[in-house]
């Protein structure tokens, strides 16, 4: 069991859902952040954007932080052939007004090259996670490539709940500094309707859009995020992590649960053999 994990159980992680309480926590996330840049002489900060509650609510989180020390918030659409367009057109609008530098790329062409090179692809559920994984690997290349570039530091957008869902995709759509990984999707949506709140009228709409959208990862796996997970709400998903953590055991056969311990290798990655297990 990791850190995370272990807090859980010491702590159970209940919901922060009060103004003041997540006004606090958005004010430490940002000056945690802004210490860790500092510390570490970093010179920008490296977003992907969705078009999705996640990343906007990661650009809205950063761009006073990267404004306060005089860095920029460099934001990549990049988008490969199961993007949707209200998606695409959310990303842009978040780019554009939260970031210094933002761009969209659309890397189809790129993607439908590398995919010929590829066995046995088709139609099968198999087929398209394969497919999701290596889309959210070709943009992590990107990513990473802008922050060598620019001496800069790639910005994990994964929340508690994808995190103990698995809902991510190993050595893809995972940065080095995870900023709300602690924070449940719940969680996420509340903190984002409060920052809305003192926006300026075009930040205000491209945030708002994404807080109202339906959740996807824009792999073309699913309709939804969670259509994958099996439960209507994301509050529903959060409340029966919640209550199993606290000691619900009918809920050890439940998908979601199900879901959390099969993925607990991707929580523990990499597996290290140790020297004792041989010497």
């Amino acid at each position: 069991m990791n850190k995370l994990e272990q807090d859980i159980r010491d702590y159970f992680l209940d919901f922060i859902l009060t103004d003041a309480k997540m006004e606090m926590v958005v004010q430490k996330m940002q000056s945690e952040i802004t210490s860790y840049i500092t510390n570490n002489n970093l010179k920008s900060l490296i977003l992907g954007i969705s078009g999705g509650i996640d990343s906007a609510f990661a650009a809205a989180l950063l761009r006073p932080v990267c404004d306060q020390i005089n860095i920029p918030l460099i934001g990549r659409s990049i988008t490969i052939e199961t993007n949707k367009k209200n998606e695409i057109e959310r990303s842009i609008l978040v780019g554009e007004n939260f970031c210094h530098d933002f761009k969209y790329l659309n890397s189809t062409s790129l993607y439908k090259s590398f995919q010929k090179k590829l066995p046995h692809t088709n139609d099968s559920h198999l087929s398209k996670l394969r497919m999701g994984n290596c889309k959210a690997r070709m943009r992590m290349i990107v990513l990473y490539d802008l922050a060598q570039l620019h001496s800069g530091l790639v910005i994990s957008t994964d929340n508690f709940t994808e995190y103990l869902t698995g809902f991510w995709t190993l050595h893809g759509d995972v940065g080095d500094y995870a900023p709300f990984c602690h924070l449940w999707k719940t969680e996420i949506y509340f903190a984002s309707k409060l920052i809305v709140k003192k926006l300026d009228s075009n930040s205000k709409k491209a945030l708002q859009l994404c807080i109202d959208a339906i959740p996807t990862d824009g792999l073309g796996i699913s309709n939804s995020d969670l259509d994958q997970l099996g439960v209507p709400t994301y509050e529903e998903v959060d409340n029966i992590f919640l209550k199993y953590f606290k000691g619900d055991k009918t809920l050890e056969n439940h998908t979601l649960i199900q879901r959390y311990i099969h993925s607990f290798y991707k929580r523990k990655n990499p597996i290290i053999l140790h020297r004792s297990t041989f010497i």
